[in-house]
């Protein structure tokens, strides 16, 4: 796609032309529709890790720069543990904040916990964020991490935290000594200097980190491997691999490192992200499903295509549908594989259908492949499964052909009445792929239930197998009488 194009979305400058023709008729404000091609797509935000030892205020600045109370914040160290991505945007520059959790360890780990934690969120971000309490000053404990930092070679701006008036800033000042440059004096909890440090986080994050995928043509396409800790990841790629390339161990998290391999499979070569989890040491349980996520969230970005591997053995966990939403939301295709088929009686495989239908109705799309990473069980299965997902999540429907089908949805099955008013969707087109991204036009408010049937009339007409869609919806503006 060359660059003036990327401006209209997917759409060539033949298709624009009509489709910006068609939204003047129904009248739309064209620089309206125009932000609305362009907008949303799913180019890869630069991420920012906030680090720092426990209770120094990092979870306090984070809602300070995302702008609202999401990170849980108490009065004491060691509350951070899960969820950690948020999004955020200063002076119209949309990036993510990573809040790397300091939560309490016993003693004898402390300087090892702390530096793997952050060495974690360095590793994937563009820029880090190091906060002090400023009026604690620099302990040993940061000065480890000071280490951990300059290892990575990442850009660094320091946050001197608790400055609270006049009398701290000279305490923020000591902190030049750290030798990471200026010290930005900060009070995450009255918002006291957060513009002048945001100012400097902004020079520091690349404008848009380099896109992960779709660049190298003809390149080996991206597969990552997902799924709850010792469901079997590691079998089922060494099984993919045709030999001992990952250590398998009965103990759950035994992976650390994230491992790419190059495979071969179906006669093609496919680069496989390994999910790792973290090996769990007896005090530090707390941690690894943090890693966990961490680790799934870093080899989505890197993945086009997500292979949920779920343990067929089990009833489905909470976890096991929140890694699901994970690739969904990550916008990447995804294909289902349920490990230890093989080991299940009738009975437990008529239930676990059951579950499959109640449980993983939001991915009812995604195809299915029951494998065995043990024996190597209908493996072949594995690769048209992946290859059916990626085809879906690069479909492309033009905008006529799009239009002439919203035509037909539309008066065979019209929006509900509401409030004397029935809201109708003009016209639309398809923004974007990888994922598919759709934008309607609407003359008043589409109710969730409409979209989701839009959506479901979408995949039933167009395919989209094993690929999330977005579609968002533009109301016309009432036109004031010039």
């Amino acid at each position: 796609m060359s660059n003036e194009h990327a401006q209209h979305g997917e759409l060539d400058d033949a298709e624009y032309a009509e489709f910006m023709a068609l939204a003047a008729e129904e009248g739309f404000d064209p620089e309206d529709v125009d932000g609305e091609l362009a907008g949303g797509g799913h180019v890869p935000l630069p991420v920012l890790a906030v680090v720092g030892r426990p209770n120094v205020g990092k979870s306090t600045l984070v809602n300070r720069i995302i702008g609202r109370r999401e990170a849980v914040v108490e009065d004491k160290p060691g509350v951070t543990r899960d969820r950690v991505t948020y999004e955020a945007t200063w002076n119209g520059r949309r990036f993510k904040v990573v809040d790397t959790g300091g939560w309490e360890v016993d003693v004898l780990g402390i300087d090892a916990m702390v530096a793997a934690q952050a060495e974690l969120g360095i590793e994937t971000a563009d820029a880090v964020l190091f906060v002090v309490d400023a009026k604690v000053g620099a302990t040993d404990t940061d000065e480890a991490l000071i280490k951990v930092i300059r290892r990575a070679g990442k850009p660094t701006v320091l946050c001197a935290n608790k400055v609270d008036g006049p009398s701290t800033e000279a305490e923020a000042a000591y902190l030049w000594s750290l030798g990471l440059g200026e010290p930005y004096p900060v009070s995450a909890l009255h918002g006291r200097g957060s513009g002048d440090l945001l100012d400097a986080v902004m020079a520091a994050l690349p404008e848009a980190p380099p896109q992960t995928f779709g660049t190298a043509l003809g390149g080996p396409r991206r597969v990552a491997l997902i799924g709850r800790p010792n469901v079997g990841k590691s079998s089922l790629l060494n099984q993919v691999a045709g030999e001992e390339r990952v250590v398998v161990n009965e103990l759950a998290g035994t992976t650390r490192d994230p491992v790419d391999e190059l495979i071969e499979l179906g006669g093609k070569t496919w680069k496989f992200v390994d999910t790792a989890g973290i090996r769990r040491r007896v005090h530090l349980t707390a941690g690894a499903d943090f890693y966990a996520s961490l680790r799934t969230s870093s080899a989505l970005e890197k993945a086009e295509v997500a292979v949920v591997l779920i343990d067929a053995s089990e009833t489905l966990a909470e976890q096991d549908t929140r890694i699901i939403s994970m690739a969904v939301e990550a916008g990447r295709a995804v294909v289902i594989a349920y490990n230890k088929w093989d080991q299940m009686d009738e009975e437990r495989r008529y239930y676990l259908e059951r579950e499959i239908e109640q449980d993983l109705v939001q991915v009812r799309w995604a195809p299915r492949v029951n494998v065995s990473a043990l024996t190597g069980r209908h493996m072949e299965k594995l690769v048209p499964a992946i290859e059916a997902a990626l085809a879906g999540w690069e479909t492309r429907i033009p905008t006529a052909k799009l239009n002439a089908f919203l035509g037909e949805l539309v008066a065979a099955h019209p929006h509900p009445i509401r409030g004397g008013k029935q809201p109708r969707i003009l016209f639309g087109t398809q923004a974007g792929t990888r994922p598919p991204r759709f934008v309607l036009f609407a003359s008043g408010f589409l109710e969730a239930g409409y979209r989701r049937f839009v959506e479901r009339r979408l995949r039933e007409e167009f395919g989209f197998v094993g690929t999330p869609i977005s579609i968002s919806v533009r109301v016309r503006e009432k036109r004031r009488k010039k």
